[in-house]
This record gives structure tokens, sequence and C-alpha cells, in this order.
């Protein structure tokens, strides 16, 4: 596969639909994702503030001169709010930072007049910045939580600096990818995180909220910067978390058709053998083939193909314990060990699993757990039911084991 040297392309702003819905700030954005923002037409004492998208479609890129990871003024101003995490704080104090530990904040909304160059961060230190923050996940002895909150606002302002700098190249394209893998890899995590479940649930939608727009800011640098028939290095793997997503009945996905979006890729895409395996594994859900399913994301999905599929593997396995108990004969149980095969699960595991979806099981005359059939009180888990997905999958949780950032 080929990368490419692109140009740049003054007119196109890729990364500019990465910031389409509003949130709240990164400390507390799992209690106040749904408020809305002020109205600063209100206040006539205060310039008029727009949101981002509009800044950057109305006004010319700005070339970014600030040589830190967060501008001086920002980080005095927060200084002086007690306003710094607890990465920012120097020798743990609150109302202290340097420049190797404060990070620009995400500002939702920017004061046309307040744009200066001295505030934008040029690309070599954005790239600095994103490496600084990745390598956290690795060095910090935080809690996911902790990490996610801070990694999750401040990469959002790196995509805010580069999208009002209007920078679509090369470059751009390894940033965004690493800032899906960040995401994608929440999407695994979070799930195993131990915090009041109303609040996990809205941190893990907003995960996902950016998720799918750091993919489409990245499909269309990849289009911007495509020359000929070309691919980049890992558009192909990039692409087929699309498709994946479409495993939700309810998905994250932009809207449109499969059908269509699929014409719009190239052969080498739709032949490459991540795409060919997003479409078995989509195919083999739809079509409630759950042998295959199961024994296809297990030898052949990638690490960030598996923290997509990852949230689905308990529901495919809880539709495929109600086929068999609805369809199989009634004087004829259904073996937990060859169940256990086809839905690749320890067979205690897989004990527990029926018992939470309100099916008991019994023995057979040889001692073998079975599964007895036409039982009328089944019900999917609620609340969803934990264990081992697949011995493997603990690699993912690994340092230096799961795609390189």
């Amino acid at each position: 596969m080929i990368r490419n040297h692109p140009s740049q392309n003054p007119n196109a702003s890729a990364t500019s639909s990465s910031f389409s819905s509003p949130s709240s700030n990164s400390d507390s954005r799992h209690r106040n994702h749904a408020t809305t923002q002020p109205n600063w037409n209100r206040i006539s004492n205060r310039p008029q503030r727009v949101p981002l998208e509009e800044l950057v479609a109305t006004t010319q890129s700005i070339v970014g001169t600030c040589p830190f990871m967060c501008p001086e003024k920002e980080r005095s101003q927060r200084e002086r709010l007690r306003d710094l995490a607890v990465f920012e704080r120097l020798d743990g104090n609150p109302m202290k930072s340097s420049s190797s530990l404060a990070v620009k904040k995400f500002c939702r909304t920017i004061s046309v007049k307040e744009v200066h160059a001295s505030d934008i961060r040029p690309l070599s230190v954005l790239e600095d910045t994103l490496d600084y923050l990745m390598k956290l996940l690795d060095s910090s002895d935080r809690s996911f939580l902790v990490l996610h909150d801070f990694i999750f606002d401040r990469t959002r302002s790196i995509r805010q600096d580069l999208s009002m700098q209007i920078i679509n190249n090369d470059q751009v394209i390894c940033m965004y990818e690493k800032m899906v893998r960040f995401h994608v890899t929440s999407n695994h995590k979070l799930r195993r995180c131990e915090d009041d479940t109303t609040i996990l649930s809205s941190i893990h939608h907003l995960n996902m909220e950016q998720l799918t727009k750091c993919l489409a800011s990245l499909y269309n640098l990849y289009d911007i910067n495509r020359t000929s028939d070309s691919v980049f290095d890992n558009e192909a793997e990039f692409r087929s978390l699309y498709v994946l997503l479409h495993l939700e009945t309810h998905s994250h996905s932009t809207g449109e058709s499969l059908s269509s979006w699929f014409s719009r890729l190239s052969s080498s895409i739709i032949c490459s053998k991540e795409m060919c395996f997003a479409r078995r594994v989509l195919r083999f859900f739809r079509m409630g083939n759950f042998w295959r399913f199961f024994h296809t994301v297990a030898s052949e999905a990638t690490n960030l193909q598996l923290c997509i599929i990852e949230p689905y593997i308990m529901e495919v396995r809880a539709l495929a314990v109600a086929c068999i108990n609805s369809s199989g004969y009634k004087l004829h149980p259904y073996p937990l060990t060859l169940l256990s095969k086809i839905l690749m699960i320890e067979e205690l595991n897989l004990e527990s699993f029926c018992n939470a979806c309100g099916l008991h099981t019994s023995q057979d005359d040889m001692g073998n757990k079975v599964l007895p059939t036409k039982q009328t009180g089944f019900s999917h888990p609620k609340g969803g039911f934990q264990c081992n997905v697949f011995q493997w999958l603990e690699l993912v949780e690994k340092p230096g084991c799961e795609s390189s950032f």
C-alpha cells in the first residue's frame, strides 16, 4: 500500500466537520453534555461569538505562532482560576503549571476579535502535543476515566487549531489516525471502568460521538490528498471501522447507506483484507450465522477492529442462545460443550450467561451440562453481562500490544 506525499488544498477544510455538535468542558462533560450554550447575542457589552465551524467558513486561515502546548495567556488565566487538570499541576499545586505540563483546552465558541496567531499552535507544536498526550496513556498511574477526561478535551483542542489553520496534509492524516485509535481503544477500556453506570453511559456516548466525527474528518483527509488510485497505509483498516459500526441497529454512523458509501470507495479499498473482513462479519451478523461470526472475528480481527466489535459480542451470544432455545427440540437439550465452541466462551461462563438470560441448565444422563430448549423465560441480561469476550482480547489492555499510537 502507498502513502502519498500530497499538497495542501487551501480551499478545503476536512477537519471542520469535527465540531458540528456542542459539548461541554472536559471536567464536567458527563454531567452537562445536554445543556445549551449561552446566547452571547443577548449580552451587548461582549463581542459576538460564533460556533467554530462558522468561524472557519467565514475567515481566512491563519498560521499559528504559539510555541507551547498551551498559550501563556491561557495558562496564566487558568492558574489564577485554579482551572488546572491534575496532569497540568506543577508539584501538585492547583495554582501553578508550566509550559511542559499545561495543554490548551477546547473552546466551544470563539470570539472573532479574539482569534490571534499567538493563541494558535502551529503544526509542529500540535504534533508534539498529541505525542505527549498519547504517552500519558502508558505512563500515568491515574485511572483511565481521569486520563480519558483530560485527553478527550485536549485532542478536541488540537483538532480545533488544525481546523482554524486549514491544514490538510499527510502529517494531519497521521494525527487523525492517532486520535481515532484513542477513541476506539477508549470504547473498549471504558467498558471495564467501575463507576456510576449513568456517568459511564454518558461518557461512552460522547466518546462514540467524537469517534464518528474524527472518522468523518479522516475520510475527508484521505479523499482530499488522494492521487490517482493510490491508498494510504492504514486507510483500509480505518475505512473498515465505518462498516463495523453498523453492527449496532441504531448505529453512530453518518446516516448514509452502506451501498451508497461503498460506491465512492476505490476497488483497492473494497478488495482489501480489512474491508473484506468487515463486510463478512456484518453479513454473518445479519444472517445469524453465529459460528462463522465468532470464528472470523477470532481469527482475523485486528485489535482496532476488535475494540469496535466487542460491545456486540455478548449481544450476538444472546441472539444465538435465543435462537437455539426457540428452534430446538424440547426432548433434545442442547449440549453446552458444543454451544461453548460455537460461541467461543468457556462452558462455565456460558452456563452463567444462560442463567442471566433467564434460562436454566441441567445435566443429561452422562452428567454433561445441557440447555433445555423451548423455555419461556428468555430475556436479554439487564445491564449487560460481563465476562472475557476472548482470551486474547486482554492484549488490548497491555502496553505495547495494541496498535501503535
